[in-house]
């Protein structure tokens, strides 16, 4: 029978300042302040390090939510690691840390909160919902695109003194607003090429804007299962 108790195991804290093309890392144990380095943005790699310089440590990871996402934090917990994915402004600075920003500052901040147990991760989406939230914000980012379009479209017929008839003004784009649009006439060919330029872009994104049938059932189905779980 194993009688090793938890508190007999020595810890690892990981700071992590996470960016595209590299890490900055501090480890630090309960017995000294720890160590920084740069290192590649590969989790098997920190997985080697740690293996090899701390085996047999209870490990835990930390480092701040934002544009790369929760591949390693999906890594670290493969390794059995305790990870954390935290909110930037949750991470306590003190006076000139407020102040003073850099990777190795930060990846040490990191690793001292979660020494002191001061941390608390986000809530980390699964795989599915994060790939789903994807495809609703690419649907937000189509509609901001398509209503920029609109209104420099509507800049431009202002601009050149063109008034819309009473039934077109508001912001209900009609076939038949878009039929009186392609048959505007200009006095010289240039503004009628930027018009059906910006005209064309709205199409785009239009086309962009329809998801197959089968696609909005995927995403309906996903919906369901999500509100009754």
């Amino acid at each position: 029978m194993d009688t090793q108790s938890t508190a007999s195991i020595p810890k690892l804290y990981v700071g992590i300042d996470i960016h595209k093309r590299s890490w900055k890392i501090h480890c630090s144990t309960d017995l000294f302040a720890g160590k920084s380095f740069s290192m590649p943005p590969v989790p098997e790699q920190l997985f080697q390090y740690v293996n090899k310089h701390f085996h047999g440590y209870e490990v835990s990871t930390a480092y701040e939510a934002g544009c790369c996402g929760y591949y390693a934090h999906r890594s670290f917990e493969s390794y059995g690691w305790k990870s954390l994915v935290v909110n930037p402004a949750d991470i306590h600075r003190k006076g000139k840390e407020r102040h003073t920003k850099t990777d190795k500052i930060d990846a040490q901040l990191i690793s001292r909160e979660l020494k002191d147990d001061r941390l608390e991760t986000i809530v980390v989406p699964d795989k599915k919902r994060e790939e789903l939230r994807s495809l609703f914000r690419r649907r937000n980012d189509l509609v901001k695109e398509m209503r920029r379009i609109k209104s420099m479209i509507k800049m431009q017929l202002l601009y050149f003194g063109i008034k819309e008839p009473e039934e077109f003004d508001n912001d209900h784009w009609s076939h038949k607003y878009r039929n009186w649009l392609d048959n505007l006439s200009f006095e010289f060919d240039t503004a009628r090429e930027t018009l059906n330029s910006r005209a064309v872009s709205g199409s785009q994104i239009r086309s962009c804007d329809r998801l197959p049938i089968n696609s909005a059932r995927i995403v309906v189905n996903i919906i369901k299962k999500i509100i009754i779980s």
